[in-house]
């Protein structure tokens, strides 16, 4: 309901005009975006806070950190493999169909939670009773104490997968009704529930102090307190989100007449999703199954194998990389899929190509400076997380590596991600899971071959390469895609765009480099002497860098900049006319 139908206007107030109207949804627009990417920021420097703690507490080259980085991460890969796709991109348009309405959508929102909670419930169960198989299954070469405590681990994270799935379909439906900032901010709930937890583990139990004998020593009240904590954060996450839901006033109820929801139609959207999902999911199953080999190639090193970077490392070089994907691409594409699908429904699809490429060129101001930065500041940033043990050097410089890799193909990751979203906004879901399934079939073999040409040891870092290269490749493919359906979007602007501001990222790339070596950050230095002297370099550089970018592209006066600076979603009305 409006604020005009809760506070009719005085006689006295003049009536609004088209152009007053627009002001004021760009300004909510902007103040939406300015939320959204707020929370998510929140949400990543916290999850930055919990992997440092969880290497401070357990460390980050180590094998019971890759057990537990096994049992924790595969829910949230099953959800994504059984409904993550649905849930995040073709339920969408559905609830926004449904929220025109005469009951707002009550009826169908009513049905679609009810769904959600049965077929989740049954799903997570089922699973929960296969913990021990699926470790074996997604090892290699474990040993049998190594499978039988990943297995404990996973009895108590597997129930996080009944969550994410109540997680995302309110989180889809408060987005329908244009409330995105509580899904953004509730995962900030979930960080700190477990930033809790592990500051409790490191109280109780101590920090970890280097060799590789926590196997002997580890007790079940470790295993409640670490894996316990992990799934108390997923469900404070996904019961934050009730309140905002109750304050839609959709007055929600369990309904079991899923007759006539469309599901036929949704089906048949969701089957090329699911598809889609399944093939990268499965991909990532597999890949960090040829991971896992490090593990215990590690235990037969003299020196712990403290150098050699596993799944927990691989996936913290991914967690660091992914933050202003996260930020600015992931919250403007959120913002930009409903302008996508409200367009394609108006049959406005002379809007579609200026809507992309405007996105492309603002997100690039942030995306090619923080690629720069990660590149520059790798060895920092990886011993962040490496906890404080007497190996803490060594395994940050092997994150670090993984961070490097990983790094060459950020921007185009958001580059595809921004493109992929058109198609979901037309509802064709055939063509992302083509683009998918080439991707990550790719990946697979990759990965297979490097397994059989590489020692266990260096199979992170190949895996970590292959995933760089394949960004390339994806946006590529997208590219070509949405050019041959959509016409030219303006792909000569975007390039032009992303060489002149990666020729002013590069510059102050090399400032930063250049006071980092002061700092110690290429010889062992200060800024590898502990977490703290990391934290005061990648600030310090961090800071010197983005004044000098911002300056430059000031004296060329960067159109992108602008955009960037006063949001894109304040725009997007203008796009309209």
């Amino acid at each position: 309901m409006s604020q005009v139908s809760k506070h009719p206007a005085r006689p006295s107030t003049p009536p609004k005009t088209p152009q007053a109207t627009t002001q004021q949804q760009s300004r909510g627009h902007s103040k939406a975006y300015a939320l959204m990417a707020s929370g998510t920021m929140v949400s990543r420097v916290l999850g930055f806070i919990r992997t440092a703690l969880l290497a401070v507490a357990i460390g980050s080259s180590t094998t019971m950190a890759d057990i537990f980085e096994k049992a924790n991460v595969i829910p949230t890969i099953i959800f994504m493999l059984l409904a993550g796709g649905i849930f995040n991109v073709v339920l969408v348009p559905q609830l926004i169909k449904a929220s025109k309405a005469a009951d707002r959508g009550s009826a169908y929102t009513s049905k679609l939670v009810t769904l959600t909670i049965v077929v989740m419930g049954l799903a997570t169960v089922l699973l929960v009773s296969m913990a021990g198989p699926l470790i074996k299954i997604l090892t290699l070469n474990w040993t049998a104490p190594m499978i039988a405590m990943g297995t404990t681990f996973a009895y108590w994270c597997l129930p996080q997968i009944f969550f994410y799935g109540v997680y995302a379909v309110i989180g889809q439906v408060l987005n329908a009704h244009n409330r995105f900032g509580a899904y953004m901010w509730a995962p900030v709930a979930n960080n700190l529930v477990q930033i809790c937890t592990i500051g409790t583990f490191i109280v109780l139990f101590g920090a970890y102090g280097g060799g590789n004998d926590q196997m002997d020593t580890w007790t079940s009240d470790q295993t409640v307190l670490l894996a316990g904590g992990a799934t108390l954060g997923i469900v404070v996450q996904a019961l934050a989100l009730f309140w905002p839901l109750r304050r839609i006033g959709l007055n929600l109820r369990p309904d079991f007449s899923w007759r006539g929801m469309g599901l036929r139609h949704v089906g048949k959207l969701a089957a090329w999703t699911l598809g889609s999902m399944m093939v990268g999911n499965i991909a990532s199953l597999v890949n960090s199954k040829f991971v896992s080999a490090a593990s215990p190639a590690r235990l037969l090193l003299p020196d712990g194998g403290a150098s050699v970077p596993g799944e927990q490392a691989l996936n913290t070089s991914q967690l660091i990389t992914v933050l202003p994907h996260s930020i600015f691409a992931l919250t403007l594409a959120t913002m930009l899929f409903n302008e996508f699908t409200k367009a394609f429904h108006e049959k406005r699809r002379g809007d579609i190509a200026p809507l992309l490429s405007r996105g492309l060129r603002t997100s690039a101001v942030p995306i090619v400076f923080a690629t720069v930065a990660f590149i520059v500041l790798a060895g920092p940033l990886g011993r962040l997380f490496a906890g404080s043990s007497s190996t803490a050097m060594l395994q940050g410089a092997a994150i670090g590596q993984l961070l490097l890799l990983t790094t060459l193909g950020l921007p185009f990751k958001s580059i595809h991600f921004f493109m992929i979203r058109v198609f979901f906004a037309e509802e064709d879901t055939k063509t992302p899971m083509l683009i998918q399934t080439v991707i990550a079939t790719l990946c697979v073999v990759l990965a297979f071959v490097a397994v059989q040409v590489l020692p266990a040891t260096e199979i992170a870092r190949a895996v970590a390469l292959i995933y760089g290269a394949t960004n390339v490749l994806s946006a590529v493919i997208a590219h070509f895609l949405i050019v041959r359906r959509y016409g030219d979007y303006g792909s000569a602007r975007v390039a032009d765009a992303y060489v002149r501001i990666g020729v002013m990222a590069a510059a102050s790339g090399a400032v930063g480099a250049g006071v980092l070596w002061l700092l110690g950050g290429y010889d062992w230095g200060f800024a590898w002497s502990s977490i703290g002297a990391a934290v005061i370099s990648i600030a310090v550089v961090g800071s010197v860098m983005a004044v000098v970018y911002i300056i430059l592209l000031r004296l060329v006066r960067s159109e992108e900049l602008e955009d960037f600076l006063g949001p894109l979603a304040r725009r997007i009305p203008a796009l309209r006319r």
